[in-house]
């Protein structure tokens, strides 16, 4: 596991940028696994500018999305779906993207041919993560157990919370998602977690105690052999 301390969001969105760059420039054809939250915002930004400045180019990228809620329609202005597309994928131009069908009629089926396409497509070269306050990734909540292939999962009531302020009053809510499971994750060739703000401080002290915690999913992460963090300084609070 490697650690990137950084001083602020701007400069944690910039070393992340650097990894995409990188890769992209050392291999067009990459498969990049994304995700969603306010957390890469920042990076999703500085890959669009480094796109429109010619830097680099995603016209021989693929991309997989690492979860979405269920139900929910693709155009619910809360659906990642409408995320990615806002504020990344209607961007650039990426080759082929792929996001978990929060509308699929048959939700098993619809995560048996995204793993088949993930498989397809090479597997994953490098996945971004977020870490949840509760120390999920993707939606793989706190359990004594975890699924590995990409499946319906019921979300934890501290997600649900955590994720109201997005939906209107009175609004129906999605309290179940689609996620990648640690099949996936783990598969990936790289992983790059970006962490960042004072109410991360908790799990955050949890993830870098140097132990794997049953009840904290991202802990395990620690026993993958290509795993980075970058984290700025109100995460870490010191």
């Amino acid at each position: 596991m490697i650690i990137i301390r950084c001083e602020d969001y701007d400069e944690m969105s910039c070393t992340a940028a650097e990894y995409y760059v990188e890769l992209l420039q050392k291999k067009p054809n990459s498969v990049l696994g994304l995700a969603t939250g306010s957390t890469p915002l920042g990076l999703y930004e500085k890959l669009v500018e480094a796109y429109e400045d010619g830097v680099i180019d995603f016209s021989q990228a693929r991309s997989f999305n690492l979860d979405e809620y269920y139900p929910i329609e693709k155009n619910h202005p809360q659906s990642y779906h409408s995320y990615m597309y806002e504020n990344f994928l209607g961007k650039v131009n990426f080759q082929e993207s792929q996001i978990p069908n929060g509308e699929a009629a048959d939700p098993e089926n619809e995560c048996i041919e995204f793993d088949k396409a993930i498989n397809l497509a090479g597997g994953i070269d490098l996945l971004l993560l977020g870490i949840g306050t509760n120390g999920h990734i993707g939606f793989n909540e706190p359990s004594i157990s975890y699924t590995l292939a990409t499946h319906l999962t019921e979300l934890a009531e501290s997600t649900i919370e955590a994720n109201s302020r997005f939906f209107a009053d009175g609004e129906l809510q999605p309290r179940a998602a689609l996620t990648m499971g640690f099949g996936n994750i783990f598969a990936s060739k790289s992983i790059l977690m970006l962490i960042s703000g004072a109410s991360k401080r908790p799990i955050v002290q949890r993830l870098l105690d140097d132990k794997i915690h049953t009840d904290v999913p991202a802990s395990l992460l620690s026993l993958h052999p290509d795993f980075t963090i970058i984290i700025d300084r109100e995460a870490l609070g010191d």
